[in-house]
This record gives C-alpha cells, structure tokens and sequence, in this order.
C-alpha cells in the first residue's frame, strides 16, 4: 500500500487554506480497515480546527460550538454527540430543538468527515477499548452478535432514558450512572422514508436514536447508535448501540446510508 503523503505543519499564512483541508482530513477520512484490526494511524499533518478552552472543553472554529471532552484510559472523548452540519446530515424529526439535545445525525460518508482536527470518528477498536475500561464483560448472544455487559450503564447518562419494565411489571430507570463523564444519550437513528417513531419496540441511548438519508427516524429517547470508521464491507460499517432496557453496550453492522450519532476521538497525547 502506497504510504500516505505528508503536509508540513502550516505557517501562520498559510493557516486559513489548510482549514479547509481539516474539515475533510480531520483525522476521520474515509478508512477500510478489518474489524479485528488496530485503526490505521494518522500520517497527514493538518491545520487544527479547535480551541482547547484549558478547563476540559474545546470550541470548534468551523462554527464556534463548544463541546465537553473527557479522557478515558488513552484516548480522550468528545462527552456529547457531534453537532456540526453537513451536507447530508439530519436532526431527529428534522427539529432543531433535537439537535440540541443529542447531536447532529450522520450517513457513514458525512461522518467521515465530520470531526474537527485533530479529532477523528472513533475505529471498532477505539470502542473496544472503551468498554474494556470501564469494566465491560465481552459476550455473544444467541444470535452470535457481541455485547459488553456493565458497560452501558457506567456510560449512560444519568438523565434521559426511558423508564424500562422489570419482570414484575415495575417500572425501572432507564439511565446510567455516567461514571467516567461520557454522558451517551439516547438520540435515536434514522433511515429513508420520512416517518418518525418512538415507540415501546424502538429504543435507544442519551437517546439520540437513529435516521436515515431519507428523513424517517426512530429510537430517540430510548436508544443510541454511535459510528465507527471500520467498514464491514463497501455498503456497511460497524457502530456500536446502547438501550434504555439494559446495561449493555452491542456492536453491530449496519447500511451506511442510514444515519446515526458521532462522537469524536482522540490519542490522549495528541497535540493541542
């Protein structure tokens, strides 16, 4: 494989044109990497495209959003859901007000490039990694699909959720614990079609949900579903989902085209 050219760090003048170059470049470009392979490192310097406040938030130049960050284990985290518009990108129902509260959704392609330099979308090991450090515990359903028990609830919100049954009919706190300040909400998915549901057989987590290209969203409220960079195959990539019934954290493949929540990652001990 042809090893990716180097730009040298921008000077003060030629700062503003690298910019641009960042929003595409970010860290988050398009990558096709195994799913049980380490990410592909970075090789290409690029003009940041934040402001480290210095009190554990950063300000996004692109369009002066502040987002809270959180370091865990040796990676810092956004603590909130992306919210920078894209070409392609959606708020649940197409409410502002939601994008608000959970973030902007992404199709795969937009995701990519969505993140502010030198942040980038997390790969299916960032998230392992993730899980593995607060604690959870890797099992296979009887569908032989992976989830990381404990581990949703120690990243939940601690507000949010949907109040779930238990097997007595009580009604149980859908929200986490939010031990290690990653705050995940619920903001649902989306999918082609333009209908909305938030129904009991629909969930997600700080519920962001999920959508598609198309307009059609679901979940809010009840779950949320998060992409990685690390491609399936040429239509799916892999994301992972949390639930307001449970405590898990699942991983799962789905079509690119449909739309989920971001949040950006970066080495602990990369440069400000």
């Amino acid at each position: 494989m042809t090893a990716t050219p180097k730009i040298p760090r921008p000077t003060a003048t030629t700062l503003l044109a690298l910019a641009a170059l960042a929003v595409i470049a970010a860290g988050c470009g398009k990558t096709a990497v195994r799913k049980d392979a380490a990410p592909v490192a970075d090789t290409v310097q690029i003009a940041m495209t934040i402001i480290d406040n210095g009190d554990g938030t950063f300000t996004d130049t692109r369009d002066a959003k502040t987002y809270r960050m959180v370091r865990i284990g040796n990676l810092t985290w956004m603590a909130e859901n992306l919210n920078f518009v894209t070409d392609s990108s959606a708020c649940y129902k197409n409410a502002d007000s939601n994008c608000t509260k959970y973030g902007r959704l992404y199709n795969w392609d937009d995701a990519m490039k969505a993140c502010p330099a030198p942040w980038r979308v997390p790969s299916d090991e960032d998230w392992a990694s993730l899980t593995v450090e607060v604690g959870g515990q890797r099992e296979k359903d009887e569908n032989g699909d992976y989830y990381w028990k404990v581990a949703g609830k120690k990243l939940k919100s601690t507000t949010g959720w949907k109040d779930r049954e238990d097997d007595d009919g009580n009604l149980v706190s859908g929200n986490g614990t939010d031990d290690f300040g990653f705050s995940a909400l619920p903001g649902g998915k989306g999918s082609s079609g333009g209908n909305f549901y938030t129904d009991d057989f629909d969930f997600s987590a700080l519920l962001g949900g999920y959508g598609s290209s198309g307009g059609n969203f679901y979940d809010a409220g009840y779950l949320g579903y998060w992409w990685s960079v690390t491609e399936n195959d040429a239509s799916n990539a892999w994301y992972r989902r949390m639930h307001h019934y449970n405590d898990y954290v699942y991983e799962g493949s789905y079509r690119k085209a449909n739309l989920r929540s971001v949040r950006c990652v970066r080495d602990f001990a990369a440069p400000q």
